[in-house]
């Protein structure tokens, strides 16, 4: 077969992770197929160091994702390799590409909670924007031979609000990379300087960890109401965020400075691996908090670090993390303040740090692409 790939995303977090590690396993396991990856010219030579394998060809695609030229001068792109079949691992397709494809589908949060605060478009023209993506992402439920997505959680919202046929939406759940779980991991190039001031911040403290970004389903204002509390009665806690700085993480700066948590809620930005990794690894435990996951990595990446998970009980989360993490209601304050402050009373820890090791070894990049490629062959 001859098999098509979009990797516009290569280098960005979350759905870039994914496409990096599927390349990547692919290129192990598959020596029959042929592969056509799309890739944006600022990623061209950075993916091409990595191509180890000679049946993998690279096609320049400088398309923006939720483009007009994405709808209209993509698949004229994708059109001219003859392909068998093509992958998108984001839901934003072509809705005019009319060959074979598989769609990946990690989540449907937009459905259920709008990031319409963060953008720049009047409101009228952003209710314009939504209701393109759920016409987009439909049509490409719909006309997809295959759907892929990361937990039954997930496909059960699939199934249910875009009206698909169940035996058509398949389960691949992700992995974790290496470098976060294998303490064999690269020095970082990130300079001693920033590191050692970083590090002084937090050294010989007790404090909870938040790693991702803070849209509104991430339920960070909740956390911070929780974490306020529990200052109240434990004034040496800090809680660090890790993420890169966009519209919501600087209101939620501003809103640390109007309850004077400046010096208790530190703000770390984007990381290193090397920094993430100690980070869980000195963490009183990694929180999760939010109302709604397509499958919830960073607990797993704790896990792996035994580092302790506090987690929204959710449905995604329940089924990755099983009976290796502490949950809580999302939605309720007082209950998260609770299992927070069980966790610094040493109330709670060991046993789950022991299900959380064996837990992260139900998941691996390289069944992921396995289970991808049963896909593929499958429209064979």
């Amino acid at each position: 077969m001859r098999i098509g790939i979009d990797a516009r995303l290569w280098n960005e977090s979350g759905v870039g992770r994914y496409v990096r590690n599927l390349v990547e396993q692919l290129q192990l396991i598959d020596h029959e197929n042929k592969y056509v990856l799309f890739v944006g010219s600022k990623d061209y030579e950075n993916v091409k160091c990595q191509m180890s394998n000679v049946k993998w060809r690279l096609v320049k695609a400088d398309i923006g994702w939720h483009t007009l030229e994405e709808q209209l001068k993509f698949p004229l792109i994708i059109n001219k390799e003859n392909l068998d079949l093509m992958h998108f691992p984001y839901f934003s397709v072509p809705i005019i590409y009319n060959k074979p494809y598989v769609v990946t589908i990690h989540d449907l949060i937009l459905h259920h909670f709008p990031t319409g605060l963060a953008s720049t478009l009047p409101r009228y023209l952003y209710r314009l924007k939504l209701l393109g993506y759920k016409f987009v992402i439909k049509k490409a439920a719909q006309n997809a031979k295959k759907i892929i997505t990361v937990s039954n959680a997930t496909r059960d919202e699939i199934i249910d609000h875009l009206k698909i046929e169940p035996s058509k939406v398949v389960v691949t759940y992700e992995g974790i990379d290496n470098k976060i779980s294998n303490i064999k991991y690269q020095m970082s190039k990130t300079p001693a300087s920033r590191k050692l001031q970083r590090g002084e911040q937090i050294k010989n403290q007790k404090y909870f960890l938040y790693v991702g970004n803070v849209y509104p389903h991430k339920n960070l204002e909740r956390m911070l109401s929780a974490f306020e509390n529990v200052k109240c009665q434990m004034s040496n806690v800090k809680l660090v965020l890790v993420g890169k700085e966009d519209y919501f993480y600087k209101r939620l700066k501003e809103k640390v400075k109007k309850v004077n948590l400046e010096k208790s809620v530190l703000f770390y930005g984007e990381v290193s691996d090397e920094e993430l990794v100690e980070l869980y690894k000195n963490a009183k435990a990694l929180i999760v908090p939010s109302l709604m996951e397509g499958f919830g990595l960073p607990g797993l990446e704790a896990m792996a670090n035994k580092c302790l998970v506090l987690s929204s009980d959710i449905p995604s989360l329940r089924e990755v993390y099983g009976n290796a993490a502490v949950y809580f209601n999302p939605n309720d304050v007082l209950d998260m303040e609770k299992k927070m402050i069980e966790v610094l009373g040493s109330k709670v820890g060991h046993d789950f740090v022991g299900h959380g090791l064996e837990r992260t070894k139900m998941f691996s990049w390289e069944k992921m692409a396995k289970e991808t490629l049963r896909i593929y062959e499958s429209h064979r």
